[in-house]
């Protein structure tokens, strides 16, 4: 017996994620997304008003996706502050490397859209709580200048995914976290240094 078909809203959401990514914001319409999802256009504005909230919505999916691979990362990396900073770069390392990697959703949809919108502000919030968040780290790991430590990492995650974008292999990311590594080093100088730059696992 076939299964279930996923709820409505569910199909609208997965389609436009899949064609987002692939395509870009301004790339993709709504037709686009009605045709490949099979629902009807009235059954797509009653759950999204219009593109600028299905694109939201993308963007939502994104945040909660990509801040739950960074968190679960820094825990993986053990219970140390600076070990954790560092952690960060395998959930890097295994977003970047995976086929069909296209940079982030956030920069390319930042970059499509007009400073203002809805869209463009949720690009700019999630940024901004990605970075709160590195500079909890950051005061935790003992850093004199906890904000300018996670200003110094969010460019090199920022930079990694640009990067990967164009040429998708984890030398980047192995570069970013030898840099991170330093940095982390001297900005926590009155601690003990972080042990080591590279993990023992295999780029994913």
């Amino acid at each position: 017996m076939a299964g279930k078909r996923p709820p409505a809203r569910s199909r609208i959401l997965d389609t436009a994620t899949e064609l987002f990514n692939a395509h870009g914001v301004r790339g993709v319409g709504v037709d686009r997304i009605i045709a490949e999802s099979g629902v009807a256009k009235a059954t797509l504005y009653a759950h999204f008003r219009s593109k600028d909230d299905l694109v939201v919505a993308y963007l939502h999916g994104a945040d909660g996706h990509w801040r739950g691979a960074l968190q679960e990362a820094a825990a993986d990396a053990g219970a140390d502050p600076r070990e954790q900073l560092l952690g960060l770069f395998d959930a890097l390392r295994t977003a970047t490397v995976c086929d069909g990697f296209r940079g982030c959703a956030f920069i390319n949809t930042a970059s499509e859209t007009e400073p203002g919108t809805v869209p463009h502000a949720t690009t700019v919030e999630h940024k901004q709580a990605v970075r709160a968040w590195l500079g909890e780290l950051t005061s935790a790991a003992g850093a004199v200048d906890p904000d300018l430590l996670a200003r110094q990492l969010s460019v090199l995650i920022d930079g990694v995914m640009s990067a990967a974008a164009l040429e998708p292999t984890a030398e980047f990311t192995e570069a970013a976290r030898a840099a991170a590594h330093t940095l982390v080093s001297a900005a926590c100088r009155g601690s003990d240094a972080p042990k080591s730059v590279t993990r023992d696992s295999a780029p994913a």
